[in-house]
């Protein structure tokens, strides 16, 4: 990174904190007057223009004042708050709100997508808990009307699977829970490989059974994400980049087609530990549709067993310190839920 003196570190982090409040090019004099500063207004233009000539700030014409760049950004989000904390009272707040919830995946999703939201006044995303490598808890089997069963295939880590099941003749409620159980007991705790190797007296409705599982273990392996809980759309869109910009709302597509978050998570976060939060600027050169965003995304979960991922999407002007904070206690308290409730 580029080196910079402490006069200049101060002066890019004023800039960045007053354009994130305002949306509008900051200049020299409004800086000297508004903060005080025991120096003059030249000595900081200055200092801008050596900002500018860095890369890290950037003028939108000769008289106006000084805007960050995507550089800027990842300058004062790698140097300077990458540790904030949130304070006290609100993790105090925030866990409280967690633990007067039920102990239930769906809610704890709920909530944790509102807290983001509302803590990053952005547009957040958190995806359900889900298997690392699909492992079988439980399976139901339930009689619907005629030929057809509705399997309910429970993941360990929570996760549940439906499937329908045609089957040659009509089978009664009773002689499916039966094979339902046994085929519990066979399968319970097993992964992919473990099915494709199993080898058990079956009759010719559980070995219909067990081929749908196989089947559908298959396709939860290819999964990235389990289901996506979101909140905070209005807030994103009530920002003057996303108003007024097209180019800005594109971003949002992110949150629009699970083909495009897949892709991000399976190319960013999920490639991380657990416990780290990775800030995305600018797209990286990688994501033209987020050209104008930041993402700021975290894993969360038992290692080797049960993954999810949250985050938030808003304007590259995002309040990064709380942002980045959030998001990071957040992950770890969906890490304790997790291990605590869904890994056996």
């Amino acid at each position: 990174m580029i080196e910079l003196s402490e006069r200049q570190k101060f002066l890019l982090t004023l800039v960045i904190h007053e354009h994130i409040s305002t949306a509008q090019p900051v200049g020299s004099q409004y800086l000297v007057e508004k903060y005080r500063l025991e120096m003059s207004s030249a000595t900081v233009r200055n200092e801008l223009a050596a900002l500018t000539e860095a890369g890290l700030l950037r003028q939108p014409h000769t008289s106006a004042g000084r805007l960050p760049t995507e550089e800027g950004y990842r300058y004062f989000v790698g140097r300077m708050v990458a540790q904030t904390e949130l304070p006290a009272t609100t993790r105090r707040t925030i866990s409280h709100q967690f633990y007067q919830t039920r102990q239930d995946v769906e809610q704890w999703m709920r909530l944790a997508a509102s807290v983001l939201a509302q803590q990053s006044r952005a547009a957040s995303l958190v995806t359900a808990p889900h298997p690392e490598q699909s492992r079988i808890k439980h399976l139901e089997l339930i009689a619907t009307r005629g030929r057809q069963v509705l399997m309910v295939l429970v993941l360990v880590g929570g996760e549940i699977r439906q499937q329908m099941l045609t089957l040659a003749e009509p089978v009664s409620q009773e002689q499916l829970s039966t094979a339902a159980n046994h085929l519990t007991q066979l399968v319970q705790g097993m992964d992919t490989e473990g099915l494709n190797s199993l080898n058990a007296a079956l009759t010719s409705l559980e070995e219909d059974v067990l081929t749908l599982i196989r089947q559908d273990m298959a396709q939860a392996n290819t999964l990235v994400a389990g289901e996506v809980y979101m909140d905070g759309l209005t807030n994103v869109l009530a920002e003057p980049e996303f108003s007024s910009s097209e180019e800005a709302r594109r971003g949002l597509r992110l949150l629009e087609e699970r083909s495009l978050l897949e892709d991000l998570l399976s190319r960013t976060v999920l490639t991380s530990g657990y416990g780290g939060v990775q800030v995305l600027i600018g797209g990286e050169g990688t994501w033209e549709e987020l050209r104008q965003c930041s993402v700021v995304l975290a894993r969360y979960g038992a290692p080797g067993l049960v993954t999810g991922t949250l985050g938030v999407l808003g304007p590259m002007r995002m309040p990064y310190g709380r942002t980045i904070s959030t998001v990071r206690f957040v992950a770890g308290l969906l890490s304790d839920f997790v291990t605590e409730t869904l890994v056996d």
